[in-house]
């Protein structure tokens, strides 16, 4: 819904801020309005996080103004914003996992029985939840324990909560991070409700093609300063890229150069493997040096692939080979002898210990390869300095990496410290699954590097990512899934975007 562009909902000039002395916020002004999305995007440290934390109060600013449906506002406290209207849904959402989905919506203002006894009206309450759900097309019941809803549901009892508090301005972080993308669909659906209701979005994400699909206007931030702000209409990614980075997106890829078949070896050999309702006649090879790319629509069994590889899911028929050694179905230790490595999609549930230090994370599946015999006894001043040593090879800021827990790094480090734990068992094999999901172009860039240092290093390297532009970067192959199967094959010289895409939804040939 367009509306006018002269009366912004949130209007800020000039925003200022500092931290211990450095300057970190240097004069942002951007404009927010009803009826439109705004998208940000900007690589971690570029000051998109602490721009919105002072807009919310987690954060005072320093010098320059806001306006909130033209009054001046600087909001102290989140609970000042949010009453102020301003709803700020994070990446990491604040649902209490304990209560139900109507205590959460109202949890700071219950409705009452009577406006003066402090008496909880759930009669009310309930009632007023179902409603909200139903703005949301969220189909729970308001009594449902929070800790049962799925991550694309507890994303829309945010926004319920939002409205619930009448929110005139929504902000996103990241909100699709952890999202099927039938929740990403519904998700997306739910934000057009809100600009035909008038609310002013900002949306920040990592993915430019999102921020492209959805803003009506996009603001790139670097090094706390806005560098570009103007309509999605005619911009494309690599635009946003070299306003975010200073180079274009071709950049982020160094060029492959052509394979020699001389002294290539099978590395990874899948003949035949089926596990009903998942994954039907799969057959892959990848051979050292090379990267294969697996790419798919949500759902089509990539994922699943990578793991009955990796052993975590077993599989009923079909063989798996490494090294030309058969591997049994859902054994683990089999693969870690192999040097079989896997990187999950889901770091933060599936492969990070959040609570603890970055080198007790990365020390993880190196630990036997440290132990003296006997008695298994760890060395730790020479695990401590391997860990030192790959952190510096990976450009992983970290701060001291005994103490530093691996939840105060941005997504880039995180998945670093991921990638160092495995590198450290020098892998012959290794399993990467959506490698960049939720990371900085800039990170990118770097892990991409990486990825193609191993390679060029005698690696074999099976890549599953839903950036089709990623694969079509980094592979020397691209098998297309589809419903449990690969449907397609196409080597480099054959890359072609439309075509893989086609193969993706059922239209194309096998090549």
């Amino acid at each position: 819904m367009m509306s006018s562009l002269t009366s912004p909902r949130l209007k800020v000039e000039g925003l200022t801020k500092s931290f211990f002395g450095v300057q970190v916020l240097h004069g942002v002004s951007f404009e927010a309005h009803g009826g439109r999305v705004l998208g940000v995007v900007g690589e971690n440290g570029s000051g998109k996080s602490t721009t919105m934390n002072v807009l919310t109060g987690i954060l005072q600013g320093e010098g320059g103004t806001i306006q909130l449906e033209g009054r001046t506002f600087a909001p102290r406290s989140r609970r000042e914003s949010e009453a102020a209207g301003i709803a700020f849904i994070q990446q990491e959402l604040n649902i209490f996992p304990n209560l139900t989905v109507a205590e959460n919506l109202f949890l700071l203002h219950p409705p009452r029985r009577l406006g003066w006894l402090p008496l909880i009206s759930r009669r009310r309450m309930h009632a007023r939840a179902r409603e909200l759900l139903q703005q949301v097309s969220l189909s729970v019941a308001p009594t449902t324990p929070a800790n049962s809803l799925s991550a694309g549901e507890r994303q829309l009892l945010e926004v319920a909560r939002g409205l619930a508090s009448n929110a005139r301005v929504f902000i996103f972080d990241e909100p699709t991070s952890s999202l099927t993308a039938r929740e990403v669909t519904r998700l997306f659906e739910i934000i057009r409700r809100l600009e035909e209701s008038n609310v002013a979005v900002i949306y920040i994400s990592h993915n430019l093609q999102e921020v492209l699909q959805l803003s009506d206007e996009i603001m790139v931030m670097r090094d706390g300063r806005v560098t570009l702000l103007k309509s999605s209409t005619g911009s494309s990614a690599s635009d946003l890229v070299v306003a975010m980075v200073g180079r274009p997106i071709e950049s982020l890829f160094a060029e492959r150069p052509a394979r020699s078949a001389l002294g290539v070896r099978p590395v990874l050999e899948v003949s035949g493997v089926t596990q009903p309702g998942t994954l039907e006649n799969v057959k892959l090879r990848v051979d050292s040096g090379e990267i294969v790319g697996i790419a798919g629509l949500m759902g089509s069994g990539r994922s699943e692939l990578a793991r009955v590889i990796f052993g975590l899911d077993e599989h009923c028929a079909g063989a798996i080979r490494v090294n030309e050694k058969p591997l049994l179905s859902g054994d683990i230790r089999s693969r870690l002898a192999a040097g079989v490595a896997f990187l999950t999609e889901d770091r933060r549930r599936e492969g990070l210990m959040m609570e603890a230090s970055v080198a007790d994370n990365m020390a993880l599946a190196a630990l036997p390869t440290f132990a003296h015999r006997p008695g298994q006894r760890i060395d730790r001043d020479r695990l401590l300095h391997a860990i030192r040593e790959m952190g510096n090879r990976l450009h992983l800021k970290s701060g001291n990496v005994r103490t530093t827990p691996v939840r105060a790094l941005s997504g880039g480090n995180q998945q670093k410290s991921l990638l160092g734990r495995w590198l450290l068992r020098d892998p012959r094999l290794f399993i990467l699954d959506e490698p960049t999901r939720g990371v900085d172009v800039g990170a990118k860039q770097e892990i991409y590097r990486l990825l193609q240092q191993m390679a060029d290093a005698g690696m074999a390297l099976l890549v599953i990512s839903s950036e089709l532009e990623e694969l079509i970067g980094l592979c020397d192959r691209i098998h297309v899934m589809r419903r449990g199967e690969l449907v397609a094959e196409f080597g480099r010289e054959h890359f072609d975007r439309e075509v893989i895409l086609r193969a993706a939804f059922g239209q194309g040939q096998t090549q």
